[in-house]
């Protein structure tokens, strides 16, 4: 089987960062990819395992996309089209694969709302929808799209690689003083992820917990804002934005808890690697969060935007370490059961063989 795959993203984010692990989970039981990437980017760095074509893709206004994508289609012959970000990736691989009489698959990601007119124009140029959570699922059948065309595969992360707690590396990685405890926030800086949040509840979290430090590892348009709000708040000492982090399995067990305050969020794999990490986490109840994070026994689950109950939850974790060592082991457990990476890649493989 031949499946050409089309990533828009430029970085090795969440969704990038699926797209490389089913690649290389898709090659071990035998099936040739082709890989339709930006040039430039970062998971075509990372030696997916997939022949690589490196081309402009400029989002949804890229009308050039499509006559340059159906080429590559017809070139390559693959069995099948399976289509992974939404920057235009979706209506241009949708167009490009029509009436070539391939199946196309479209992987969705995120749990935003759409219209059923735009649903039914976009979706109508698919096969099949996979869906990384069953709220997603529900979003898209809410908007018009029938059951037979979704199906709900989850996200997954890799094996852990099982660094040791080694605070002085990361003190001297990151210039984090001794004898804190670290908060960690991953997540792009995008309106979205609800750092604000966080912010907001810190003056509360702080003043009863003077220890604790926090640390915002991820890249985003929002960075001058949360640094303007950082700064305004007078937690300068308190917060750092080390930035995107390439070394999350060697920095996260040396982390404490880990906040995931999304306003909005498809499933969140940054969650399904902390609680892989045995990490206590608290997260919002939004999207697909409340599929990983269940409610005290992988995490604490708030309200998204209650900045007061994301205080309550932090300080309950940080005063209490029996809780938050029951919450790391009952994090293990969950990503164990459901989330694996042998799951997600027999969950697609399934599909590619139903279409």
């Amino acid at each position: 089987m031949k499946v050409l795959h089309v990533e828009a993203g430029r970085h090795l984010y969440g969704g990038p960062a699926q797209v490389l692990l089913l690649l290389r989970g898709l090659r071990a039981e035998g099936v040739e990819n082709v890989l339709v990437c930006p040039e430039g980017s970062a998971i075509a760095a990372a030696s997916p395992a997939a022949q690589l074509r490196q081309v402009p893709l400029r989002g949804e206004i890229d009308v050039a996309g499509v006559p340059r994508l159906r080429r590559i289609i017809r070139q390559t012959s693959p069995d099948i089209v399976h289509l992974h970000s939404r920057r235009g990736a979706d209506w241009i691989g949708g167009l490009a694969s029509l009436r070539l009489g391939i199946p196309v698959v479209l992987s969705r990601r995120v749990d935003n709302r759409e219209s059923r007119l735009l649903a039914t124009a976009k979706y109508a140029l698919v096969d099949r929808i996979i869906a990384i959570s069953h709220a997603i699922y529900n979003v898209l059948h809410e908007a018009g799209v029938g059951q037979e065309k979704l199906v709900c595969v989850p996200d997954a992360v890799p094996p852990s690689a099982s660094f040791p707690r080694d605070r002085q590396w990361l003190e001297q990685r990151f210039g984090v003083p001794p004898n804190v405890r670290l908060i960690g926030v991953i997540a792009q800086l995008i309106e979205r992820k609800g750092h604000r949040v966080l912010i907001n509840a810190l003056p509360d979290i702080v003043r009863r917990h003077p220890d604790v430090r926090v640390m915002f590892f991820g890249d985003g348009r929002n960075r001058a804002a949360l640094q303007q709000a950082i700064d305004d708040a007078g937690l300068n000492s308190v917060v750092t934005m080390p930035g995107f982090c390439d070394e999350l399995e060697r920095v996260l067990p040396n982390i404490d808890l880990v906040v995931h305050p999304a306003l909005r969020e498809g499933l969140g794999v940054a969650v399904l690697e902390a609680l892989q990490a045995g990490l206590p986490v608290v997260a919002s109840a939004a999207g697909g969060i409340p599929e990983a994070v269940i409610d005290g026994k992988s995490g604490l689950l708030v309200p998204p935007a209650d900045a007061a109950a994301l205080a309550k939850a932090v300080n309950s974790i940080l005063a209490d370490a029996t809780l938050a060592s029951a919450l790391g082991h009952g994090g293990r457990a969950t990503v164990a059961a459901n989330f694996s990476a042998e799951k997600m890649v027999a969950g697609n493989l399934a599909v590619y063989r139903t279409v």
